[in-house]
């Protein structure tokens, strides 16, 4: 069967066979004398020229002789094809045009007529002979008849504008130069534009036919495709679903743009696309609808196996093989052959041997025919799967003669690009499996040569991004410091790459980064700064948190390390203010971007009102944005598949939503920061702002990396301390958090199981040694007094790990202590976090008032703590059974200062903004849904339920994605949590001992939330002389002020 690939076939300009001699018949009308031989015309012809000779050059009627004569000259070449005739007759128009004025008088001809006459009669000579200049002087003359506005022999302005169009197409597919191309086919699409917005249907078809044919064009000589005929031919195919033609021609373009930016968008599109018309070709006549149908399975098997030989995911294998099993086997409509020789996976050394031969005899000076390029695409995805040395060779040779043969021809971005890809990584296969250096130094110098060949564009960003490896190798054997500048350079050019996506210029950005690092090369703080940069860019990539969530997850390494590792480069340097900014730029970066929706807008309204109201205006739509949910309910399910009017599916059209308020709030950002003492203006704050954080007692920050560990103790009027620690550091915290975790897995975990017990009492004495001691030493050393109240803001595995807790601490008294018992330990998932949470709010006077959310039903122990908080010196509104319902509870949140839940929390594994409370009847308040309220009086939250502070194992530690979190993120400025499941018997115990000391304590002018952190150490050394299990005392946190 032969294969017909229908992103490589140009369109043929049909309309020049078949329109413009019907026009130019109709131009010059039916003659009056019936000739039916060539002998007839030659004599009316002779009787034309002997009265031309008759008459004075400036008679009256001369010109219209002459444009008679024109006509039957014309009739003549008709006939006969005779150059001459069709040379005689546009001479004798031009002569005409000379002798006539601008209008008709007596009978002297029309000149626009005239032109209209020459300006067809060029074109078709153009057409039949390739005349130099006679394009050019056609597209003048109907240039100029379109600004005339005439009423041309009844041709209607938009047939004038039509006949440009294909005039201009003819003019594409002649030029050398590659700007001009470009301007043509830019006023070809505005030509285009306005005939699909004028009410004439007649030359729709054949203006949309020229366009896609100069696509074709423009695209062969300058290897760029337009961009505005994409998106004009995609408008088209929106009003126009049902139109067969329409959709294949729109596909056919955007197939060449994918051969040109390989982008999976393009792909996705153009295969919505074909699976369409396959669909509607089952109306079509049989052989038709075979035809239509073999052509747009042979698209969608070949842009499938070039997807995967670029970009060489392994998902994309498995598409391939299908799309070229659908291409193969498709012998009867609804029928398929099973596996082919052919398949990506199944290696014909023989087949390749075939291939290699043949390349000495074909000609590749334009480009194989569809079936050709079917067989070498389909080549060059078998040759990555093989294994043999022997099969190498054979594959080594067969892409070295293809990149000689497709160099020879003048479109070579396409086919040369993937083939020298291919000869780059099979070489370097091979050299992976010989260790023969040869091989790796012709990979290089393959890939060197294909990098010559382009400027900027995606081949360049490919051929780059595929030679680092091989030099990094090459480097590590052979030891050559040019080899590590090269792959610097190569990654600055990747990371500033814009024909790629932000997303994969982080990824480029960190790897660069990681590299310059680990070599101690000059390029490291510039490698580090650009990926900082793109880090928080590229989250703008998933419109709201859901999905941003995805995608930190689905690059975990590099959003988490990368802010760890570089504040350790930056301490490593002695730049420790640097180190503590950078940290607080790349942690919680979600709950900072939410923050930043809710930055006040009162000094900006004090200066520039309408600025600042705008500013805020646009963070409101923003945040509803950011907090609405996945329209197909979560990253893996599949879109319903219904689009809006204009072809934009919701998930589309929210993201398109999203960037444009991200621009515009961007704009009016840089309009901010022109006004006096606004420069800095929601810039990342400086360490000078930083030491705030630290102003009721010191900030400690443990920074784990895999590069150096360290810990900073932050101080609001002192530089801050730097506490190196030992070489196994890393390690030895990775294994208590690992030890940790799985002591709290499986069906045999249950509260005070001897098992958990000792593996906490392990690593409270290890966090000790690594952390508690050389911090208590510091401490004494800076005479931080004990009982003193502290701070942590950890990283990494220690934002899993209870540091409140370290111990027992050796003592000569015989007295058990822990790190609790000297300092009151709270936690702050940032600085600036720490830092809102202080800031003055409305003036309360007398003791807070206290919603009470309850479920006694599900928790056996609930009652006593139920009474416990009613009978509580104060207001206590109570939300108890039925009446805690999602929506009560977050208006009566909205109207107390303290808030106190006694129900259970839930953990969704995976899915941080589904862990929830769970309310009356199995109800859940997610920590999504508190995110999005907006509690203007809130100042104390106790959370008196499982896993409250507790991040589940799928998230990044980092983000501090937990229900403690969302609390403080949403307005409470402490919160007390829990770590792991709590035993509900406790709750009476806690909070009778907690809501005595804090609201009993004498402490002029701290707010009561400030003395929340003290009550619940307090609370705890109680529970603690009650005998209680290690766990259970441990699990209690404090977040916040």
């Amino acid at each position: 069967m032969s294969t017909f690939i229908l992103v490589l076939q140009p369109i043929p300009n049909i309309v020049v066979l078949g329109l413009i001699p019907t026009m130019i018949h109709f131009v010059f009308g039916k003659m009056e004398v019936d000739t039916s031989s060539i002998s007839e015309l030659e004599d009316v012809i002779y009787n034309h020229q002997t009265g031309l000779l008759s008459l004075p050059r400036f008679h009256p009627w001369r010109a219209r002789l002459l444009e008679s004569l024109a006509g039957w000259r014309y009739e003549h070449f008709q006939s006969s094809a005779s150059h001459e005739q069709i040379d005689q007759s546009i001479l004798h128009l031009s002569e005409a045009l000379l002798l006539c004025p601008g209008t008709a008088s007596g009978p002297t001809p029309n000149a626009a007529g005239l032109f209209f006459r020459l300006a067809c009669s060029l074109h078709l000579r153009w057409t039949r002979f390739k005349q130099p200049g006679d394009i050019k002087a056609c597209v003048k003359y109907f240039r100029y008849l379109r600004d005339q506005r005439h009423h041309v022999l009844d041709a209607s302005p938009s047939e004038i504008t039509l006949l440009l169009v294909l005039a201009l197409s003819e003019q594409v597919e002649s030029m050398p130069d590659p700007d001009k191309i470009l301007e043509n086919v830019e006023e070809m699409t505005i030509l285009c534009r306005e005939l699909f917005n004028s009410n004439s249907s007649r030359p729709l078809e054949y203006a949309f036919e020229a366009l896609s044919a100069a696509f074709f064009a423009c695209y062969v000589t300058t290897g760029e495709p337009p961009d505005q005929v994409i998106d004009f031919l995609r408008e088209v195919n929106v009003r126009f679903p049902n139109s067969l033609e329409h959709s294949r021609r729109f596909a056919h373009c955007l197939a060449l743009r994918f051969l040109t930016t390989f982008t999976n968008a393009d792909y996705e599109e153009i295969t919505t696309i074909l699976d369409k018309v396959i669909t509607s070709a089952s109306d079509l006549p049989e052989d038709v609808r075979s035809h239509v149908k073999e052509e747009a399975l042979s698209t969608i098997a070949t842009l499938s196996d070039i997807r995967y030989v670029t970009l060489r995911k392994p998902e994309y294998l498995e598409n391939s093989q299908t799309g070229v099993s659908m291409n193969l086997g498709a012998t009867q409509e609804g029928s398929y052959s099973g596996a082919s020789a052919t398949d990506p996976d199944i290696v014909d050394l023989a087949t390749l041997s075939s291939l290699t031969a043949s390349l000495t005899e074909q000609d590749f000076s334009f480009i194989p025919d569809g079936e050709q390029w079917s067989r070498h695409i389909q080549a060059l995805s078998t040759i990555v799967t093989i294994t043999e040395i022997a099969e190498s060779e054979e594959a080594i040779e067969y892409c070295r003669r293809l990149v000689v043969s497709v160099c020879r021809g003048p479109r070579r971005r396409m086919i040369t690009c993937i083939t020298i890809r291919a000869l780059g990584d099979v070489l370097f296969r091979a050299f992976s499996r010989t260790g023969k250096i040869e091989y790796l130094n012709e990979s290089i110098a393959a890939l060197h040569d294909g990098l010559k060949m382009y400027g900027p564009g995606v081949d360049q960003h490919y051929l780059a991004g595929d030679l680092i490896q091989p030099l990094f190798f090459h480097f590590f054997l052979v030891g050559l410091r040019e080899d590590l500048d090269e792959i610097m350079e190569l990654s600055v050019s990747l990371v500033d790459d814009t024909y790629t996506t932000v997303p994969k210029r982080f990824r480029f950005s960190y790897d660069w980064a990681h590299m310059a690092h680990f070599f101690t090369h000059p390029s490291t703080v510039v490698a580090y700064e650009k990926a900082l940069s793109l880090m928080q860019d590229s989250l703008c990539y998933a419109p709201t948190l859901e999905t941003q969530h995805f995608r930190l997850i689905s690059e975990r390494e590099m959003y988490e390390t990368l802010p760890l590792n570089y504040a350790s480069y930056q301490i490593y340097t002695g730049q420790l203010n640097r180190a503590i900014e950078t940290l607080e730029r790349g942690r919680a970066l979600l709950w900072s971007e939410m923050r930043g929706f809710h930055t006040s807008a009162d000094q900006l309204a004090a200066v520039n009102s309408a600025l600042a109201a705008e500013f805020v205006e646009i963070n409101k739509d923003l945040e509803e944005v950011t907090m609405s949910m996945v329209p197909c309910g979560s990253m893996e399910a599949e879109c319903s598949g219904v689009e809006d009017p204009d072809g934009m599916d919701p998930f589309g059209r929210l993201m398109m939503k999203q960037r444009k308020l991200l621009e515009k709030r961007d704009e009016l950002i840089s309009q901010i920061r022109t006004l006096p003492n606004f420069g800095s203006f929601l810039k990342s704050p400086k360490s000078s702002a930083l030491r705030s954080a630290a102003l009721r007692g010191p900030v400690i920050i443990v920074n784990h990396c895999i590069f150096r560990s360290d810990i900073l103790i932050l101080f609001r009027d002192s530089r801050p301390s730097l506490i190196t620690t030992t070489k196994d550091f890393y390690k030895r915290a990775l294994e208590l958090g690992d030890r940790l975790v799985e002591s709290r897995k499986g069906p045999s975990h249950r509260l005070e199981s001897k098992d958990y017990q000792r593996t906490l009492r392990l690593v409270l004495g290890s966090l000790y040694e690594l952390v508690g001691k050389p911090v208590i030493e510091e401490f004494r050393k800076m005479k931080i007094p004990e009982q003193s109240r502290v701070w942590w803001c950890p990283t990494s595995v220690f934002c899993h790990l209870p540091l409140h807790a370290m111990g027992p601490i050796p003592s000569n008294d015989g007295i058990t202590r822990y790190f609790s018992d000297l300092y009151i330990s709270s936690y702050t998932p940032t600085l600036s976090a720490l830092i809102e949470s202080r800031k003055p709010g409305g003036k309360i006077s007398g003791k807070p008032s206290i919603l009470l959310v309850a479920q006694p039903e599900s928790l056996r122990h609930a009652l006593p703590e139920i009474w416990a908080i009613q009978s509580l010196d104060t207001t206590v509104t109570s939300l108890i059974s039925k009446k805690a319902t999602p929506c009560s509870v977050v208006e009566g949140l909205r109207h107390h200062q303290f808030s106190h839940f006694v129900c259970h929390g839930n953990l969704d594994p995976g899915k941080p903004f589904n862990t929830s409370l769970e309310l009356y009847g199995g109800q859940q308040l997610t920590l999504l849904e508190i995110v999005r309220s907006r509690l203007p009086t809130a100042e104390f939250a106790f959370l008196s339920a499982c896993h409250t502070a507790g991040v589940t194992e799928k998230s990044i530690a980092d983000e501090a994605l937990h229900l403690t979190a969302a609390m403080q993120y949403c307005g409470f400025r402490s919160v007390v949590g829990t770590m792991w499941a709590m035993a509900d018997e406790d709750g009476q115990f806690i909070v009778e001992d907690f809501y005595k000391s804090m609201l009993s304590s004498d402490e002029p002018g701290v707010p009561y939330h400030e003395r929340s952190a003290q009550a619940l150490r307090d609370a705890v050394k109680n529970l603690r002389r009650r005998g209680v299990p290690l766990e259970r005392w441990v699990n209690y946190v404090h977040y916040g002020a």
